[in-house]
């Protein structure tokens, strides 16, 4: 993995991921070279990383605005897809409590909508009914087919948005392949959470249900051929929701979490070798779940795990993992794949250094892991 700064994994971390995303390099250089000497303040700094990352997506807006008013359409667009992400970016690592958090994330959402329209990005904005109120979300149709496609739900991480997911391209690709692409904020990420005050709790299957409901109203949606696929904290949320929720064709864990509250009891503890996906993990563990402290939130992540649940899938599910995967073991991905005796078709794919992938969801590779998981999709639905 490209490591910018020395000792600091979620800063690195942020930075892949950005790369992976879209971002200019020299961008990044521009906006993380001042930051190197804080990089070893840790918690300290976030706010000076926000801050940096901030700055350089209100110069991409207004070189955006600029060409918009020129009549530039598609180099604004293109310009202000950088600056909802390097706003997205900063807002990732910021603390709960600082104020300017949530300025940066509903500026990157207006950044973001602007791209979605002057770009022509075949998305479509939607609310999901949930509960007497809706779930954000994108949805994505799928290309060059005629009639109902198949269509796949994605949920988030523990730090992940549906932004970022379709910066990322797996709904891209997935409409390359003919499939339609649900991406969803909901209960503890995204707008779900920072907007309307949604936090997560273990029954993944209820929002995943409310989603299966909606794409039954969708004429366009096959209604058997409708999936789940999440990433990271994505390895618990997408099994626990397939083996409940029947009506799920299919599960793709991008990334394997077999017991969150072991893992989470480890973070907490500051034990070595549990690296941390954002620099304040206890203060986004305790916003996530609602908690006011960090034990209140260990209580819920106790519920989460995949052990009793796994014998209940029974739709096919694909495992992936990266060897070394520093945030995550790659036993649990073992464990959940062994679990999975029911699933009409299992499968877990461990990427190598061979092969590259093997870093935290494929942070390191991300177009190896988006391909390899878009043709399984795309063989087991189509």
């Amino acid at each position: 993995m490209f490591e910018y700064f020395r000792g600091n994994y979620p800063w690195n971390l942020a930075i892949c991921a950005a790369l992976n995303n879209g971002a200019n390099i020299n961008e990044i250089d521009e906006v993380c070279r001042p930051l190197i000497e804080k990089a070893g303040d840790g918690v300290a700094a976030s706010g000076d990383w926000g801050r940096a990352w901030a700055q350089l997506g209100d110069r991409l807006a207004r070189l955006g605005a600029a060409d918009e008013a020129a009549g530039h359409r598609r180099s604004a667009g293109r310009k202000y897809r950088r600056a909802a992400l390097y706003d997205l970016v900063a807002e990732r690592n910021m603390s709960s409590h600082d104020d300017r958090r949530l300025e940066f994330y509903t500026k990157a959402l207006g950044e973001f909508r602007k791209f979605v329209e002057l770009m022509d990005e075949p998305v479509e904005f939607v609310e999901v009914p949930y509960q007497g109120d809706t779930l954000p979300a994108l949805f994505i149709p799928a290309k060059g087919v005629s009639g109902p496609a198949p269509c796949m739900i994605h949920f988030d991480g523990f730090d992940v948005m549906k932004e970022i997911l379709y910066l990322r391209g797996i709904a891209t690709e997935l409409r390359e392949r003919g499939i339609s692409v649900l991406l969803v904020d909901h209960p503890g990420v995204g707008a779900a959470l920072r907007l309307k005050g949604m936090t997560l709790f273990p029954e993944t299957e209820v929002p995943a249900g409310a989603c299966v409901d909606y794409l039954e109203t969708r004429a366009e949606v096959d209604p058997k051929k409708i999936g789940i696929i999440a990433i990271s904290l994505g390895g618990y949320f997408a099994p626990r929701a397939a083996a409940f929720e029947k009506r799920l064709a299919c599960c793709v864990a991008w990334g394997a979490i077999w017991d969150y509250g072991a893992i989470s009891e480890s973070r907490a503890k500051k034990l070595e070798g549990k690296a941390l996906s954002v620099s304040d993990w206890v203060d986004h563990i305790k916003y996530v779940f609602g908690t006011q402290t960090v034990e209140e939130a260990l209580a819920i992540t106790r519920r989460m795990t995949l052990e009793g649940v796994m014998e209940n899938l029974t739709c096919p599910i694909l495992i992936t993992h990266g060897e070394g995967d520093r945030q995550v073991p790659l036993d649990y991905a073992v464990k959940t794949y062994e679990a999975a005796i029911n699933s009409s078709r299992r499968e877990l794919k461990v990427f190598t250094a061979a092969e590259g992938g093997i870093e935290h969801c494929q942070v390191d590779n991300a177009p190896n892991g988006t391909d390899y998981m878009c043709d399984w999709i795309m063989d087991v639905l189509k």
